[in-house]
């Protein structure tokens, strides 16, 4: 009887052993085969970390190669408030670690204990962004487990202020200004992503790192500005700014072979290290997007629109009255009084005679000159398509009342920018014509491809013979003139022309001007053409006081690139009849 209880017994033993692993098998098999892949990436999931990997921002460089703008090497500090503050004695443990870091981000530790405690079940949270490799270093060898770091490319302009105007800056919405936003699509990084695997404890799984999509970085921008003329005009124009008590300054320096700019300067600038330290109206390229008024630079343009038209010559006479009266009882007049005298054109070109000029520019109908300064490049943005580039405004005839009909061929009524001015000088020194204007030499991307190279062809203006004669004109402003010897580079022959011009406000003219002169050198074979502006000085109000200027950034270009002096003397052409 026992025997059998007892054989009864095991029996329902081992029923029911059979019956517990049935089940377990049974669970087994549903979880590692009918849910596995279910439950492997809910697993997978829970422990998955994904990451941006980023691509880096192309550098911008000069002509020669120096970096103008780089993007170099900064790490996110990041940190997993659930495994910091899920141990024991937490608080005084993360404390004392804070304590550490902060000792060395200089930050206040209170604030990072407020981060982590603020979702203390989030596996992230920031401690501080954009931290140099040394910080990084520093804080990793505290080894601290519940800190990361994440590397991140950031902007830097090793150069400061140094041709900030052209490159712009990056905020924190991206390419703001300048290079970094008309260029965006050369320099532009694409970002990739990885997924790593993290414990219970927040670590990340050794060999869990995969790469889902790879980075691409961006192209390096090759500008056609050359840094250290850059330089040197800056630290001029600077002074410029301060001596004349100006607004603002500017100045351009182009190769007239190829219309490549070398320097463009404005003062005051913007440092794209810290944009927020500059004037709201200085972020930008006032070369570029700010058209003035070019006073008496313009008649340079018209002398030589007239000369290639055929109705005049340098020693063609005019009677040039003081005054030019008006049906609406206004009048032109000159910049000193005078009686009735007899200029050649090349007389009224070197004392800028504005009542010779209008008379002169009477032997071309309105639309005939006007389609020659639309040839000249003005009333439209250059080939460079700077970001906010200004077209300028050369008004439709049918908009030209009397005194515009007249003033427009002494450089007021209508306005340009420096940069079409310089291009504008550019077709006169290039045998007549003008070649897009450049400041972009190529975008090189990573597998060595170049593009965005410039336009290369030129459009005629005027014949080569107009634009020969209309230089020699312009070389008696600077041996003859009356601010030659403000102007004259031992050894080189210049031919230059200066501007006054009142400034309108509400399309009244005020007690305000822009001073400027624009010239070529050297003259018997131009190779560079040199802009400088000054707005609204008020300590000095005339183009004489910005020929010092005028001369010293065509010196230094001269010297700069090693232009041999000329062997003849300029030509002397007569001034009265």
């Amino acid at each position: 009887m026992r025997t059998r209880r007892s054989r009864a017994r095991i029996t329902l033993a081992v029923l029911a052993i059979f019956a517990v692993v049935a089940v377990f098998v049974v669970r087994l098999i549903d979880i590692q085969i009918v849910q596995a892949d279910e439950l492997n990436a809910d697993a997978l999931e829970k422990r998955a970390q994904e990451l941006t990997t980023y691509g880096v921002r192309g550098d911008i460089v000069d002509t020669n190669g120096a970096v103008l703008a780089a993007s170099v090497e900064r790490y996110d500090i990041t940190a997993s408030p659930r495994s910091a503050l899920g141990r024991q004695d937490a608080t005084t443990a993360v404390a004392e670690e804070l304590a550490k870091i902060t000792a060395i981000t200089g930050q206040n530790p209170a604030e990072l204990m407020a981060v982590l405690t603020a979702d203390p079940e989030s596996d992230f949270a920031y401690l501080t962004k954009g931290v140099t490799l040394e910080v990084f270093q520093a804080v990793r060898d505290l080894d601290i487990p519940w800190v990361y770091f994440d590397l991140r490319p950031s902007r830097v302009y090793p150069n400061g202020e140094l041709a900030g105007n052209l490159i712009g800056f990056i905020g924190t919405d991206g390419p703001q200004a300048g290079l970094e936003i008309s260029e965006d699509e050369c320099l532009a990084a694409t970002n990739g992503s990885a997924i790593y695997e993290k414990g219970e404890d927040g670590t990340r799984i050794p060999g869990s790192f995969v790469t889902t999509q790879e980075p691409k970085n961006g192209g390096t921008l090759h500008l056609t500005i050359d840094r250290d003329l850059q330089f040197y005009i800056q630290q001029r124009m600077a002074q410029t700014y301060s001596e004349l008590g100006a607004e603002w300054v500017t100045a351009v320096v182009m190769r007239v072979s190829d219309g490549h700019l070398l320097a463009v300067v404005d003062y005051p600038t913007v440092d794209p290290n810290d944009p927020s330290l500059a004037r709201r109206d200085a972020l930008g390229s006032r070369a570029f997007s700010w058209p003035y008024e070019p006073g008496s630079t313009m008649k340079a343009l018209t002398a030589a629109s007239l000369v290639d038209a055929g109705v005049a010559n340098p020693s063609t006479p005019v009677m040039a009255p003081g005054r030019i009266y008006l049906s609406d009882g206004g009048y032109i007049k000159d910049a000193w009084a005078h009686d009735d005298t007899p200029y050649t054109l090349t007389g009224a070109l070197v004392d800028s005679s504005n009542t010779a000029f209008s008379l002169l520019s009477a032997g071309l109908d309105a639309d005939t000159r006007r389609d020659y300064m639309l040839k000249f490049g003005l009333n439209e943005e250059t080939a460079v398509h700077f970001y906010s580039e200004a077209e300028g405004t050369v008004h439709e005839t049918s908009d030209w009342d009397e005194r515009t009909n007249y003033a427009v061929g002494f450089g007021q009524g209508l306005t340009l920018t420096a940069v079409q001015l310089a291009s504008a000088y550019q077709a006169l020194g290039n045998g007549g014509v003008r070649t897009p204007v450049a400041l972009v030499e190529g975008c090189e991307h990573p597998d060595g491809t170049v593009t965005d190279q410039p336009p290369t062809e030129g459009t005629r203006v005027i014949s080569a013979e107009a634009a020969r004669t209309t230089l020699d004109m312009m070389e008696n402003v600077v041996s003859v003139g009356a601010n030659g010897p403000n102007l004259q580079i031992p050894g080189y022959r210049m031919a230059a022309k200066s501007g006054t011009a009142e400034v309108a406000e509400n399309g009244v003219y005020v007690d305000k001007s822009v001073i400027s002169f624009a010239g070529l050198a050297p003259a018997e074979d131009p190779q560079y053409v040199v802009v400088v502006a000054a707005g609204v000085p008020t300590s000095m109000v005339s183009s004489t006081d910005i020929a010092t200027t005028f001369h010293d950034v065509m010196a230094q270009t001269l010297t700069t690139y090693r232009v041999l002096p000329s062997g003849q003397p300029s030509p002397a052409l007569p001034l009265r009849w």
